[in-house]
């Protein structure tokens, strides 16, 4: 028997169109986060044998176990599941989940995906009355162990709202059971999650409290480019009329929530009957971003199939990965001095300022801003961040580049840059590290249990600075991120004299263990001759 499906997903709007389209591929072209620049020679990167995942309620149907698979037949993802068992023939067959992962897969050649030959693992957890967290964290455990443990990112396009979290006045503090669960999964299977973030009336803000992920709001296109964030999204500081829902939307504290922007107004994508629809929300946004780590994940597999310098399994981190792709986003454009770090567009905020406007430019307590995180996805910078490979503080840096590393408590690690930055040009850094939750494991399995529950160990405090290179004190810096709360710090700052400079990574506080492991990306202006 079909299930009927209930869902609890990302704010979705939908439009029928009578003839296929190309507004997915906007979205993926220029115009969104230029995918389709890296699907071309000579990069020709299109996720090969990279895996990517997917948990909601329902799932897409698979060609050839599934009658509505024959209607979506250019989106074919690799295994499909119900929670932690083999999908029965034809049940929980979702058209949301359809044209989610035709974002992030689609072969066709109208409406071509992210990542169209990623393997996609993909898992339904049944409607709200059929379940809750415990089974939705058993299936993301689940796709999150497939392709040999070889998972590199996980898509969640849907969420649990607080009025069904089962603890006492639950806010969003990080604590819920499914938010738990992907922040030690991250860790211990080593995925990088992506989180579609709230929209409406109390919405579905869990998971969106995770630290160790990335969290998007969407943005919709104005002039030709997608540079706004759409009023859809409810990412507001909680003042004035209707605070109390918007309570409900945003993390306790001053910690942000929003990590990331991409493209996610009316996007056009093929429904479960095999007909275009156009459709909006945080749900398409996030499956750009999930996506995108697998076009970045196939080029670096390559550089270590030839064992080339400078690649080691680190680039395979989803540290590495949130830095990278954080760091990389398109804040303010260019004007082709290369001042603004060859960035292609400036983004509005849903009232029109821009991230030069916004506290997280100006005070070093917030690395992101509470609607745009650190700007928006934009793959082919991506790429460029990430081809250089792993550049270690043991040598000089060069003005582009990333590292995964680890620092004991009260220690720092200096990065010296190479060249000297250019004057009244930009920088960009971005440091990323895990909260440490940890599995009460009552059995012993090395697994999560239906009956089982997570330990907070809580969030190491590490700070970021940008200095001149003979500065010795963190008093002297020129720039830096000092939040107490969030697990991402990221500065995006003018240089003010032309001169050598270095990056220092600070580990200010011990909450759990002692030595902290962490990824760093940066982007710098050399001199001009």
């Amino acid at each position: 028997m079909t299930h009927k499906i209930v869902s609890l997903i990302g704010f979705l709007t939908v439009t029928a169109l009578s003839a296929p389209v190309i507004a997915l591929n906007y979205s993926t072209g220029e115009a969104g986060i230029n995918a389709h620049r890296l699907h071309q020679l000579p990069y020709n990167l299109l996720g090969r044998k990279i895996g990517i995942g997917q948990v909601e309620i329902g799932r897409p149907g698979k060609f050839g176990i599934d009658k509505s698979g024959n209607s979506a037949a250019k989106i074919l993802p690799q295994r499909v599941f119900f929670r932690n068992k083999v999908a029965i023939p034809n049940d929980h067959v979702d058209n949301h989940a359809v044209m989610v992962a035709g974002v992030m897969i689609s072969d066709d050649k109208h409406l071509r995906g992210v990542a169209p030959e990623a393997k996609l693992f993909a898992s339904a957890v049944g409607s709200i009355t059929e379940g809750g967290q415990p089974h939705e964290c058993l299936a993301t455990q689940h796709v999150a162990s497939q392709n040999g443990g070889d998972i590199r990112a996980i898509n969640f396009s849907f969420g649990e709202s607080l009025e069904r979290d089962s603890r006492e006045d639950p806010t969003l503090n990080g604590k819920a059971l499914l938010t738990e669960c992907i922040d030690w999964s991250a860790r211990v299977h080593n995925v990088l999650y992506v989180v579609a973030g709230n929209q409406g009336k109390g919405g579905i803000p869990i998971p969106t409290d995770n630290f160790n992920g990335i969290t998007t709001a969407y943005t919709a296109k104005r002039q030709g480019k997608f540079n706004k964030v759409d009023f859809a999204n409810l990412s507001a500081l909680p003042l004035g009329i209707g605070s109390s829902v918007i309570k409900k939307e945003i993390n306790l504290g001053d910690r942000r929530a929003v990590s990331l922007l991409a493209p996610g107004s009316q996007i056009s994508v093929y429904n479960r009957e095999g007909k275009v629809e156009k459709v909006s929300g945080t749900s398409f946004a996030a499956p750009h971003i999930t996506a995108s780590v697998a076009l970045l994940q196939e080029y670096g597999d390559r550089k270590l199939s030839k064992k080339m310098p400078n690649w080691t399994l680190d680039s395979r981190r989803h540290q590495v990965m949130k830095a990278v792709l954080l760091n990389s986003a398109d804040k303010i454009e260019d004007q082709g001095d290369g001042l603004f770090l060859g960035m292609e567009r400036t983004l509005l905020s849903e009232k029109n300022y821009t991230w030069l406007d916004s506290d997280a430019y100006t005070n070093p307590r917030i690395p992101l801003d509470i609607q745009m995180g650190t700007g928006q996805l934009n793959v082919f910078r991506a790429y460029q961040q990430f081809q250089g490979g792993e550049s270690s503080p043991d040598n000089f840096v060069p003005p582009i580049g990333w590292d995964y590393g680890e620092i004991a408590v009260n220690t720092y690690q200096d990065y010296y840059l190479e060249f000297p930055l250019q004057e009244s040009s930009h920088v960009a850094i971005t440091l990323t590290w895990d909260r440490l939750v940890e599995l009460n494991d009552t059995n012993s399995n090395g697994k999560y249990d239906l009956d089982e529950t997570f330990r907070d160990r809580g969030l190491n405090n590490l700070d970021l600075y940008l200095m001149p290179a003979d500065a010795e004190s963190n008093l002297r810096n020129t720039c830096s991120s000092l939040s107490r709360e969030d697990s991402v710090e990221h500065i995006f700052c003018p240089v003010p004299v032309t001169g050598y400079y270095k990056i220092r990574v600070y580990h200010r506080h011990q909450f759990n263990k002692p030595i902290q492991s962490y990824g760093l990306a940066w982007q710098t202006v050399i001199r001009s001759e």
